[in-house]
């Protein structure tokens, strides 16, 4: 589990909740972490964390040793392995979040389609933030269905919502469907 918030370390736990590891450190070296949000593994153990503020994931093996790390992608945050064969991984990325940067086109918000290589297949997303259907404000939460649809959960008033004159609801979560 990604302790981000708190201590910046990744947690492994058995199935049974019992804790078996921990590593990390706060930092922007290998290994360590400026707000860590979210891990998840794929098949073969290796473990995937989003390193929000680093603008990056690395990717550890299942004792915690550093591996590899991709990068150029916008404060990541939500993390998916899936597809067909397991073989890609779903990100995604937040709004810039400094005043200076925050209407700047094509950092974020998006979702970003990876393979296990760290080689960017597809973005999801416009250049833009907004609410229509091609566009984002926050992903932050990423998960799939049997049949390889896409659920993406954003924190919209966060990041944008509360923000508006006057303030209002915007989409938070989304269905995006596999075209077959």
């Amino acid at each position: 589990m990604a302790d981000g918030y708190g201590n910046s370390r990744v947690h492994k736990c058995s199935s049974e909740g019992s804790h078996l590891l921990s590593w990390g450190q706060p930092g922007s070296d290998p290994g360590e972490f400026n707000l860590i949000h979210s891990v998840c593994t794929d098949r073969d153990g290796y473990v995937y964390a989003a390193d929000r503020e680093n603008h990056r994931i690395q990717v550890f093996d299942s004792k915690g040793r550093y591996r590899t790390q991709w990068n150029n992608m916008h404060r990541p945050c939500a993390l998916y392995i899936g597809g067909d064969d397991g073989q890609l991984c779903y990100g995604g990325e937040l709004v810039p979040g400094m005043a200076i940067n925050e209407k700047l086109p094509n950092l974020g918000p998006r979702v970003s389609i990876y393979n296990l290589k760290g080689e960017r297949l597809a973005r999801l997303g416009d250049i833009y933030r907004g609410n229509e259907p091609h566009q984002f404000w926050a992903p932050h939460g990423i998960a799939a269905d049997s049949q390889g649809d896409l659920y993406v959960g954003e924190v919209s008033w966060a990041f944008a919502s509360r923000k508006l004159d006057p303030p209002r609801q915007l989409r938070s979560f989304r269905k995006l469907m596999r075209l077959t």
